[in-house]
């Protein structure tokens, strides 16, 4: 399996930097379930694309402090990407919004502000690749804007709370998380103590609060690879 991963991160802080980017951190996410897939990272932030995606099997859209509503060109183009290809696609929080977007759905300001910590999410729909799961899981939020109208065929497959959409499906090619996978314990929390002051202490007290629990990456991670290996076969 060959899968491209279309990094959003707009994020080039030395914080950034002094952390693994998200095409290390997606990709050890693959292949700690798959280590033998092969995993090729396009920094589509910075207009780099893939000149063609023959030869692979499906596209991961990672997550960003950017808006889908950007005016940038790199944006335009992805939401082209989205809808023109055939491959099958796993997108988070931004790559969530943005394949909701590009289908015809709308993302909008979240009305309660940020959700920011480890998030519980319930499984309202189950798919198949979801088996290793069961009915919930917990993941890592950080956004201020989610998916408030499904593109057409889509399904809600999760909720958490004030979060009416934390995942979708289209058939067997979408499958999307509002959360973050790829993020480790150790960088989330580091992440909330860099952005503590824009967080507030209200919202960054919650979210260290909510990391007392553990994440269910690794299952998840099992779903991702599931998914893929379901679409193309």
């Amino acid at each position: 399996m060959h899968l491209a991963i279309l990094v959003t991160n707009t994020d080039l802080s030395d914080f950034a930097r002094s952390h693994p980017l998200d095409g290390e951190k997606f990709t050890k996410m693959v292949q700690t379930v798959r280590p033998d897939w092969e995993c090729s990272v396009f920094l589509v932030h910075q207009n780099e694309f893939p000149a063609t995606l023959e030869g692979f099997d499906g596209l991961i859209i990672t997550g960003s402090p950017a808006s889908v509503h950007d005016p940038e060109t790199w944006v335009a183009r992805l939401l082209d990407v989205i809808r023109t290809t055939d491959l099958p696609i796993y997108g988070a929080c931004y790559g969530h919004q943005a394949i909701a977007l590009a289908l015809g759905g709308k993302v909008e300001a979240n009305p309660h502000g940020w959700s920011f910590g480890l998030e519980h999410c319930r499984i309202t729909d189950p798919q198949p690749w979801m088996s290793k799961l069961g009915e919930q899981y917990r993941q890592f939020a950080a956004h201020k804007e989610q998916v408030t109208a499904l593109p057409p065929k889509a399904r809600i497959i999760a909720k958490a709370d004030g979060v009416p959409c934390a995942g979708f499906a289209i058939d067997n090619r979408i499958y999307t998380s509002q959360n973050h996978p790829e993020m480790t314990a150790d960088f989330f929390k580091a992440l909330v103590d860099e952005f503590r002051d824009a967080l507030g202490p209200e919202v960054a007290a919650k979210a260290k609060s909510s990391m007392k629990q553990t994440d269910d990456n690794l299952a998840y991670s099992h779903s991702i690879a599931a998914f893929f290996e379901q679409a193309v076969n």
